[in-house]
């Protein structure tokens, strides 16, 4: 039970420091440019929302996927049951992803810069 606890504490406040930095980034580059920010994502979503979605076990039509590198930021520590995919590599690590196409893709990472 306390792993449990120690798992969904670590999720939520992993993804509020994400998300609060990238929308703080994102407002003040969007404040220096005056132009719009177009996302590239398909939804932005809250720690509720993901808390809603990840359970212990994981479902096997969710998956948390971690976008940093591997050794400088992942193997220092990640959400529990995220898999390591950075961004740099997606393209040849796509057979960790899902067979199910319509499987919920959560996605993490170190934030803008």
């Amino acid at each position: 039970m306390r792993t449990k606890r120690l798992t969904v504490i670590s999720l939520m406040l992993c993804l509020t420091l994400v998300l609060g930095y990238a929308t703080t980034t994102l407002a003040k580059d969007a404040a220096k440019t005056d132009q719009p920010v177009e996302w590239k994502f398909h939804s932005i979503v809250d720690v509720d929302f993901v808390m809603a979605q990840v359970k212990v076990p994981m479902p096997e039509d969710v998956m948390i996927i971690d976008a940093r590198p591997k050794r400088a930021k992942y193997d220092k520590g990640h959400i529990p049951m995220a898999v390591n995919i950075p961004d740099s590599q997606f393209d040849k690590m796509t057979a960790k992803l899902p067979a199910d196409k319509d499987a919920l893709l959560i996605f993490y990472c170190g934030g803008l810069k």
